[in-house]
């Protein structure tokens, strides 16, 4: 039986760095997904999520990352660009993260296939809404989202 998780990550009282978050709430909200896909709000997760995230087929990550790219550009990694996401530290939930996985991998239970779906902040203030900027583009991070899904082999429906 496959297993897959999708894991928005983030701190929802730092603007922009709650977008992981939100956008899998909004997924929660908006779409039915199988019982073979499981999906977290980790928050700003550590190693309590080793269990969670061993052994997996595939594992979505949803979080904001620094890439480089212009504000609220959306980023997606994949394969050998994942641990190079990880070198640059944006937030204390990514060392969490990034240990988990470097954990997975000493132990031979690393996920499969790994996707980051990420978006470039423009604000790390104090404030619980996302910037505009952001905000705008979110529906967009969801659709990223769904295709990586459907890369899996999973196509959720649309509640009604």
């Amino acid at each position: 039986m496959t297993r897959i998780t999708v894991l928005g990550i983030g701190n929802i009282l730092l603007t922009d760095e709650g977008v992981g978050v939100r956008v899998i709430e909004r997924l929660e909200q908006e779409y039915e997904l199988p019982p073979t896909v499981e999906v977290i709000d980790g928050g700003t997760c550590g190693m309590e999520m080793l269990e969670q995230l061993e052994d997996l087929d595939g594992l979505i990550v949803v979080d904001c990352v620094r890439s480089g790219q212009p504000p609220a550009s959306p980023v997606l990694l994949k394969g050998d660009d994942v641990p190079v996401f990880f070198k640059t530290k944006l937030s204390p939930h990514q060392v969490g993260l990034s240990d988990v996985l470097a954990s997975l991998e000493l132990t031979g239970r690393s996920p499969k296939f790994i996707a980051i779906v990420g978006m470039q902040p423009v604000s790390m203030a104090l404030g619980m809404e996302l910037s505009p900027a952001v905000a705008a583009r979110l529906p967009e991070l969801l659709a990223m989202t769904l295709a990586e899904l459907r890369q899996l082999g999973v196509e959720a429906k649309v509640r009604n």
